[in-house]
């Protein structure tokens, strides 16, 4: 008999933490093996996976009634990014169709150079990311634009992606109208704003460095791109579509809804319904038939100009389909995961081995990780690390405002570089670009968890206080 989430679960034999961690690597390696060796999609080993578990479950005596009860709270749990996959899927046709991203494309290789487009498109996502809160719809939007830019300039794809994603993430993780911030230090009990001053410790170093990396790469990763050329897309993108300011109304009204503190999905569907108008007013023989068959399968337009096809023939609910389908087996498999009482296990094994700064910060960010590589679900990595160490940082006298900051270097950040999370599927399908490609170009997803483990070993911004244990062995001194 195991406890897991309130509810009383029936085995015959209760699984043991060895066998636990045992599962935990046999998911890890099948899942690196298909993908970095096999070199095949995610999606069948991720259910090979879920299949695996269910069976030793079964094993172990867990009824088909349970496990399917796991999967299916596990799905529950991520229908709200599933609703903004398809709301992003509508948004990208949209701004298709209605030019948006054409114009941006048509001014933006005029304005954006080569050898400054790593730094440009950083800096672009940044400003997004930080108005709207949302990696989703600054991937989804400014992101697609950029990846066509870069694609037109002659830069490498996965050093594009990685600007787009690291820029991205970071409003994700540092604005206040993003759903972690407030999610993190709202487990934890810390107020937001405290949450964002402490995590400038580990942001703002990590970005610096994204920065420079990106700077010095500059042209390195770039191929040739010639300016004749660059004059014949511009004259077909102005040929096929309204290159036009009006085009640009769409995202504005996503940012200024998006800075009054909206939610994200009635957020979208205003960007698309003001896109859908735009395109009635500058596009006098389009059809409501047209614009339904965009919605649904995406812009499929032929312009005679192979590089700007493949650019703008994207969006539309089809094209989320990948994403959606690898998110909901991965959500199945946390789900029984947590049925199974594996989490707990695996908490209640480590929460009362870390007394040190250090070790407790680098336990808690192994674990927000962990349950990235497992479940895919960057809130479940983040709500189990916040709830099950809150204890052992309040005995070790560490201060909570850590223990928030580390759940969300190695919840937000690292979901995206999990390939078959729900961010890292909807990046690589968005940006055409895998996540094992673009992982080494975004720097600054990695590179703040890394400077986490630093701070936690020198005690830099920490602030440990005496743990209780050390209190009492005064007391009694």
């Amino acid at each position: 008999m195991i406890h897991t989430n309130g509810e009383i679960i029936i085995m015959k034999k209760q699984i043991s933490l060895p066998i636990a961690l045992v599962l935990f690597a046999a998911i890890f390696a099948v899942m690196f093996t298909s993908l970095v060796f096999i070199k095949v999609e995610p999606h069948i080993p991720l259910l090979a996976c879920l299949v695996l578990l269910s069976a030793v479950g079964a094993a172990f005596g867990a009824s088909w009634k349970t496990l399917e009860k796991g999967m299916f709270n596990g799905i529950i749990a991520g229908l709200q990014p599933i609703m903004i996959l398809l709301t992003v899927g509508l948004v990208i046709a949209s701004w298709m169709l209605s030019g948006t991203v054409p114009t941006l494309l048509f001014y933006g290789m005029d304005i954006i150079q080569p050898e400054w487009f790593a730094v440009s498109a950083l800096l672009i996502t940044v400003i997004v990311s930080s108005f709207t809160g949302s990696s989703f719809t600054t991937v989804g939007t400014v992101g697609v634009a950029l990846m066509g830019i870069g694609h037109v300039l002659g830069v490498n794809p996965a050093l594009a992606a990685g600007a787009v994603v690291s820029g991205a993430c970071f409003g994700d993780k540092m604005s206040p109208l993003s759903d972690s911030t407030n999610f993190a230090p709202g487990v934890v009990g810390v107020n937001m704003f405290e949450h964002i001053r402490h995590m400038m410790w580990t942001t703002v170093p990590a970005f610096i460095l994204t920065a420079i990396t990106f700077f010095v790469l500059g042209g390195k990763g770039t191929g040739a791109a010639n300016f004749e050329e660059i004059q014949q897309i511009q004259s077909v993108l102005s040929n096929e579509f309204p290159i036009h300011a009006v085009t640009l109304i769409s995202p504005i009204v996503v940012l200024v809804l998006a800075f009054r503190k909206l939610p994200i999905i009635p957020i979208l569907l205003a960007g698309v319904v003001v896109s859908i108008a735009v395109s009635f007013f500058l596009i006098p023989d389009l059809t409501v038939q047209k614009v339904m068959n965009v919605m649904q399968n995406g812009l499929q337009t032929e312009t005679g100009n192979g590089t700007v096809d493949s650019i703008v023939n994207k969006g539309g609910l089809l094209s989320m389909m990948w994403s959606i389908s690898l998110v909901l087996i991965a959500l199945g498999l946390g789900g029984v995961i947590q049925a199974l009482g594996l989490f707990d296990l695996l908490f209640g094994a480590v929460k009362n081995t870390a007394q040190k700064a250090g070790k407790l910060i680098a336990t808690t960010l192994a674990s927000s990780v962990g349950i990235n590589l497992l479940a895919g679900e960057m809130y479940l990595s983040i709500l189990l690390p916040g709830q099950a160490l809150k204890d052992a940082y309040v005995k070790s006298g560490v201060p909570l405002k850590n223990l928030s900051r580390t759940v969300e270097d190695g919840g937000t950040l690292v979901n995206p570089l999990v390939p078959w999370s729900v961010s890292g599927a909807f990046f690589a399908s968005t940006l055409g670009v895998s996540v094992i490609d673009y992982i080494p170009y975004a720097l600054f997803l990695w590179l703040s968890p890394m400077f986490t483990l630093l701070l936690a070993y020198t005690g830099w911004s920490i602030g440990q206080k005496k743990s209780q244990a050390d209190k009492d062995e005064h007391a009694a001194a």
